[in-house]
């Protein structure tokens, strides 16, 4: 059953308001494939490369008017199904932003139809980017998200899921800090919202953006009979929450008659999910007012009925509908700082470590899993046999639900970090590397400890007495360069 949280704007006041000019827009503008940055309508473009690591930006060959869909960056599907990449974006810890993804195929893939894919934002599924049906018909396609930065980096990450038959790609991702009066009857640490449909009645023109939204929203027209009071309409929007741009009060969507109105609006039928509608409402004659009442149902009808005695028509200026997205949470930070660190010390860390590396779930970074319940962890890592190369960074040991650690069969060089803080460790495989120096004794502290595999490396010294405890499985040879081996 559809849940509906609405949210209804009204202001019935002639105001004629210079409104001040519109401040810059502040953010981080990301044209995805570009090699060299751009400056249009006032906006920076950064080229991508210092946000993703892996993909493969693209020149479009399709030619197109706006300069930001001529490029994009493509991710491969081959071996990567379930995997995500991620664009790591600096951000100010708990501001708000709109987060808007920009997607033009053009035929990247050589298939008449885009892929199919998944997007995520940090550790959420934000949903499923199909933008076959505006291809189509030659346009781009976009979402918009509003989120709280929770840390410092915010990340969005392109996923392959089992319908993606092609390479996913991305053209433009943008990250605009907003008001943090917006949409604030949301709980930004428990949900996000993700844009719908968010309309401007009446009017024709055309998209209405920056510079008359200071936050660079997009408001579509949406046609039918409409009226355009005589003179002026500056409506000031700083009584109102969302502050929407005054542009949407110059139309509006009415009747002349004293009857009811009815709305099919937003022009899809909603999945079952929850809602925030927001309406606004201006009445530019200050000798009469309006009460509606407001039956909404299936796939969504808005009915604007005039109240007993009333002696106009109703009528609406604009309106925005959001899904509400519940928060999957997050990795704890602990272990998110500790493999950054593990990733930072290996020369060929697997390419799709990024973004939150347990969530969502089945996104989870490659040889990672985790916890469940409210603290997420990592509770093992394993990457045998996944050709690594580079140091074990003895950061590992802040990872401190770890069970299992196996990096069998890789290239690793440098001494095996000091461990013994793993109090949860009960499988360690090292074997089959270039690990130098002596076996830290300290492993021998650990009790739960069942599995301990280091043969095959260049270790040396003596093997701890310590490790010969009853219940460890110990390997240390073939290999190794010890002085003596423990007893049998």
């Amino acid at each position: 059953m559809s849940v509906l949280f609405i949210v209804f704007f009204f202001s019935f006041l002639p105001l004629s308001l210079s409104q001040p000019p519109p401040p810059p827009l502040r953010g981080c503008f990301i044209d995805c494939g570009a090699t060299d940055g751009s400056t249009i309508d006032g906006k920076v473009w950064f080229p991508d490369a210092a946000f993703v690591s892996g993909g493969t930006p693209k020149n479009l060959t399709t030619p197109v008017l706006d300069p930001i869909l001529s490029t994009v960056r493509s991710f491969p599907l081959q071996n990567n199904l379930r995997k995500k990449f991620c664009y790591v974006v600096p951000v100010y810890r708990g501001a708000k932003y709109l987060i808007r993804t920009t997607y033009f195929y053009g035929g990247i893939n050589e298939q008449d139809s885009p892929p199919v894919f998944d997007q995520i934002i940090d550790g959420t599924l934000w949903g499923v980017v199909n933008t076959t049906e505006d291809y189509a018909n030659g346009m781009s396609t976009y979402f918009e998200g509003v989120f709280v930065a929770q840390g410092k980096f915010m990340s969005l990450c392109i996923a392959a899921n089992t319908y993606t038959d092609s390479d996913p790609f991305i053209t433009a991702l943008e990250f605009l800090i907003v008001g943090d009066s917006l949409y604030n009857s949301t709980d930004f640490g428990k949900y996000g919202l993700g844009l719908v449909a968010r309309h401007a009645f009446g009017f024709s023109g055309s998209i209405i953006r920056y510079p008359d939204d200071h936050f660079d929203r997009v408001w579509v027209p949406f046609g039918g009979n409409y009226s355009t009071p005589a003179g002026n309409r500056n409506i000031s929007v700083s009584s109102f929450w969302n502050l929407p741009p005054s542009k949407i009060f110059e139309t509006d969507l009415n009747t002349t008659k004293v009857q009811p109105k009815e709305l099919n609006w937003p022009p899809l039928s909603l999945p079952n999910s929850t809602y925030y509608i927001a309406l606004y409402f201006a009445d530019h004659r200050n000798w009469s007012s309006r009460v509606f009442d407001w039956p909404l149902a299936g796939a969504i009808k808005i009915t604007l009925t005039p109240a007993v005695g009333s002696n106009i028509g109703p009528l609406i200026n604009a309106g925005e509908v959001f899904e509400v997205l519940t928060l999957e949470g997050k990795t704890t930070t602990r272990d998110v700082i500790a493999l950054e660190k593990v990733k930072d010390s290996l020369k060929n860390p697997p390419l799709v470590w990024n973004g939150d590396p347990c969530l969502p779930r089945q996104y989870s970074w490659t040889g990672i899993s985790c916890s469940k319940g409210p603290q997420i962890r990592v509770i093992t890592l394993n990457l045998t046999n996944m050709g690594l190369s580079g140091t074990l960074s003895p950061s590992i040991a802040n990872m401190t639900a770890l069970t299992g650690i196996f990096l069998g069969n890789n290239n690793l060089t440098g001494p095996i970090p000091e461990l013994s803080s793993l109090k949860m460790l009960e499988m360690l495989h090292l074997e089959n590397n270039q690990f130098s120096g002596e076996i830290p004794s300290s492993l021998g502290t650990i009790d739960g400890l069942r599995e301990l595999f280091v043969q095959n490396n260049n270790l040396t010294g003596l093997v701890p007495s310590i490790l010969t405890k009853p219940g460890l499985n110990l390997k240390t040879s073939p290999g190794n360069n010890f002085a003596s081996l423990p007893p049998s």
